[in-house]
């Protein structure tokens, strides 16, 4: 059962206010280097439970008429034609994406910082669309020894080769498609330039993840492990912070290592860092709005789990490697716990034991866990849908919402002339079988009616999952997760 262990509001009133008092501190003007995502954190959402996805967006919008957004992408990633592994879209489309949900939020984009870039031929055709719709576009160019040879960096042959770029508000939000992306090195570029046009401006770096001021071995921060097992990211005491401050406080390896280099850059362009450790840079006042610690640790917890099926998963296609898979079990052990901490896994497992075909199962609000099973009409995530759909409705198990009669037409018509092998509906074909049911059946209206009661609720597949139904349980806020075994022996999965 979901129990709410953060304040978002406070979140969201104590963050703006933290971005504010920074953008004083530097006499008026400031580059915030944001890590993570800016909308759409369901990572957060799901270990802070009463986090908002939207919460660092609708921050943003107390601070509107302050604040602009530069997006960085680096050419490099352009020309490698990288993919967003969520979303399925290269970083490229994915810029004029975030252009277009940044505007549709009323947010101001002001420019796209192109780093790393030497002249690849697909970057320079990006920069053309990207003028030709009407977007100013920079070039930061790639500095030998970066981030080594600071002399180099701050000189005119480094920084100051770089386009200058023109911003008019006092808080600058440097953003990205994904890692990677230069947005710190826009920032501290940015910083060179505006220093030799005396103007005075500072930066501050905005991560979500890891909680500063949580412990190391907190669940909270042991799941952001888990979500960059990829990255291979290390939570770690920031010794900086306790030699400067006596106080121990919690950062990740990249920005510990980066440090001294960013403090001799500091000093070079102003004479004196600002800063006395990575913590000192951050803004972050996540950990202040945790109103139930408990809560946050065993969504946590959950979150890791979640993170271990993933990657197991991509391990079985090819996508992830062995070290990943270790990290994640380590971090298990951690916590002391295993995969039946989620108990949708045991449920699902007992009835594709009993059956000997895939079982889903999804844990409802209140705690209860129905299962789904394989039939000659529906696939098991199919079953399980209808079965917590009818359970949150009341209506009794024997009771049928779709029926035979309609479902077999659906099935002719998959088989017989789409070319389907499989005559079982899957999840999305359910859903429109039961739309067009409710139009004249009451039970199926009102199961339809439950569809917003499964955002958040967890649920497990014994099988990895059709890209359908995984969309569709995406789409509806469902927690999926799989074991990383197929349902068939096909080396081609679609």
């Amino acid at each position: 059962m979901l129990r709410t262990g953060f304040d978002s509001q406070k979140y969201i009133r104590m963050q703006s206010e933290r971005i504010r008092q920074r953008i004083d501190q530097f006499g008026g003007k400031l580059y915030l280097e944001f890590g993570g995502k800016l909308f759409d954190d369901y990572h957060a959402s799901r270990v802070l439970p009463g986090f908002i996805p939207d919460n660092k967006i609708r921050m943003l919008l107390e601070l509107k008429d302050q604040a602009e957004i530069v997006i960085a992408i680096n050419a490099n990633d352009i020309e490698k034609n990288k993919r967003r592994g969520d979303l399925g879209i290269t970083y490229d489309t994915d810029v004029i994406r975030l252009i277009d949900v940044f505007r549709d939020f009323g947010l101001y984009v002001g420019a796209i910082a192109m780093t790393q870039y030497t002249g690849q031929p697909s970057a320079d055709l990006f920069e053309k669309r990207m003028t030709t719709l009407g977007l100013r576009v920079y070039r930061l160019y790639r500095i030998p020894n970066y981030p080594s040879d600071v002399q180099s960096i701050v000189s005119d042959q480094g920084y100051g080769k770089n386009d200058y770029i023109e911003t008019t508000r006092s808080l600058v939000v440097v953003t990205a498609p994904g890692p990677g992306s230069g947005k710190m090195a826009t920032c501290l570029s940015q910083l060179y330039h505006e220093h030799k046009r005396n103007i005075k401006a500072g930066y501050a770096k905005f991560e979500t993840f890891p909680i500063w001021n949580l412990p190391l071995k907190h669940p909270v921060n042991i799941a952001y492990e888990a979500a960059t097992a990829d990255l291979n990211d290390v939570n770690m005491i920031d010794p900086f912070h306790l030699e400067a401050y006596g106080v121990t406080t919690v950062n990740y390896n990249r920005d510990i290592e980066i440090f001294p280099v960013l403090r001799a850059i500091f000093e070079r362009i102003y004479g004196e860092c600002p800063y006395k450790s990575p913590t000192d840079m951050g803004v972050n006042m996540a950990g202040y709005a945790i109103t139930d610690d408990q809560a946050c640790c065993d969504a946590s917890k959950q979150e890791v789990v979640r993170r271990y099926f993933k990657t197991a998963c991509l391990l079985r296609q090819g996508l992830a490697d062995d070290g990943e898979i270790e990290k994640l079990r380590l971090l298990m052990n951690t916590l002391s716990i295993d995969e039946t901490v989620r108990p949708t896994v045991p449920a699902a497992r007992a009835v594709a034991e009993r059956t000997g075909e895939p079982a889903t199962a999804i844990e409802l609000p209140d705690g209860r866990v129905v299962t789904g099973k394989t039939s000659a009409l529906l696939g098991a995530s199919s079953a399980a849908l209808l079965n917590a759909l009818k359970t949150l409705a009341g209506i009794p198990d024997e009771i049928k919402l779709i029926s035979p009669q309609v479902i077999q037409p659906i099935q002719h018509l998959k088989v017989d002339h789409m070319g389907n092998r499989n005559p079982r509906l899957h999840t999305d074909e359910v859903l429109i079988a039961l739309a067009m049911s409710a139009a004249t059946d009451a039970n199926a209206h009102l199961a339809m009616d439950q569809l917003g009661a499964l955002q958040s609720c967890d649920a497990h597949s014994t099988v990895i999952l059709s890209h359908v139904d995984d969309s569709v349980f995406g789409k509806l806020g469902v927690n999926i997760t799989c074991e990383p075994v197929y349902q068939n022996n096909n080396l081609y999965h679609k």
